[in-house]
């Protein structure tokens, strides 16, 4: 039987652009393949599918290439949208790929491009969500609508985005699925945000995750760079992303490195490259295990401890480059 599967990143992004995709081509039904946001090595968890069609959207095909191509070799056809670092893009007529790695994009304006902006408003939550503020701000100018409905956009990109970090699922207010699921019936994203608790349930846990957070004191040794030291708690996992894009915004010129202590030891590292420059987030986390991103934002799963100093060092080192933000 020929089934459909849908793998989506667990964040704003994810969820966003996948929406968008549904509400423009439906399908009866579809087999979901999401989780927390730092879970991008998704096409394992349906590695023995034969004969389908696969949607992929906001994961990197670096980290699943072998699986991609196994799954190409099983008759499936895939549609791959993603905006991360590649690499070597497999060569298949069973494969139709649209992969921007800019820092000036995510996969939920891809989509918008694709569909020819005709769910624009959810485009905009996605790119709110993936820090994208400018880009979403000018996309939101080619619409009908005022400040705050902006406003509403804004929050629900970056409460959905927040919801999306943890290290397992029981760290999330939501499953990431059932984020998606809540919001499939909404082809209009305020009648969505004026019919649910979901988005006053998700502020009210980020004002807590946050205002935890805004205690932590920087602990840098290099201006005007600044590194943050987390606990090992399930706010600090839930809180690690958004609060790396408020520091981020906060000093532009700066690099920022928000670390969380993982239940296993190892570290959980959110890189945010200066935005007034957005660039060397990817090339930073890659040199280290568990590590990937896109050239504005990325991360490291579990890097072990005895390799922060390493970090650091490195941290520094591509940016304090001043040939990395010019």
């Amino acid at each position: 039987m020929h089934r459909y599967y849908d793998v989506f990143n667990g964040d704003a992004d994810g969820i966003f652009a996948l929406h968008q995709l549904r509400l423009a081509k439906p399908l009866e039904k579809t087999v979901l393949i999401t989780g927390v946001k730092r879970d991008i090595v998704l096409l394992g968890k349906i590695n023995d599918v034969k004969n389908c069609s696969i949607t992929v959207l906001d994961i990197s095909l670096d980290k699943n290439r072998d699986e991609l191509v196994q799954l190409l070799a099983a008759n499936n056809r895939v549609l791959y949208i993603d905006h991360h670092y590649a690499g070597d893009i497999p060569e298949a007529d069973t494969l139709e790929h649209h992969i921007e790695p800019s820092a000036k994009t995510c996969t939920s304006l891809i989509v918008n491009e694709l569909l020819q902006g005709r769910y624009s408003r959810w485009a905009v939550c996605g790119a709110f969500g993936d820090n994208l503020d400018e880009q979403a701000n000018m996309l939101a100018a080619t619409t009908s609508m005022n400040e705050s409905e902006v406003a509403i956009l804004k929050e629900m990109g970056e409460l959905f985005n927040y919801n999306g970090y943890g290290s397992r699922i029981e760290d999330l207010h939501f499953h990431p699925a059932k984020l998606y699921e809540a919001i499939q019936p909404y082809t209009n994203p305020f009648d969505f945000y004026s019919s649910t608790d979901i988005v006053s349930r998700l502020r009210d846990g980020y004002k807590e995750d946050i205002t935890k957070a805004a205690d932590q004191k920087n602990i840098s040794t290099t201006a005007p760079h600044r590194l943050y030291l987390l606990p090992a708690a399930p706010w600090a996992r839930r809180i690690a992303g958004v609060f790396s894009n408020h520091k981020a915004r906060e000093k532009p010129q700066a690099a920022h490195a928000v670390i969380v202590t993982n239940d296993d030891g190892t570290l959980q590292i959110s890189v945010r490259a200066p935005l007034d420059a957005r660039k060397n987030a990817d090339t930073l986390c890659r040199k280290f295990p568990s590590g990937g991103g896109r050239a504005a934002a990325a991360g490291i799963n579990h890097l072990p401890k005895d390799m922060l100093s390493d970090f650091t060092e490195a941290f520094y080192a591509i940016f304090s480059n001043p040939k990395n933000t010019e």
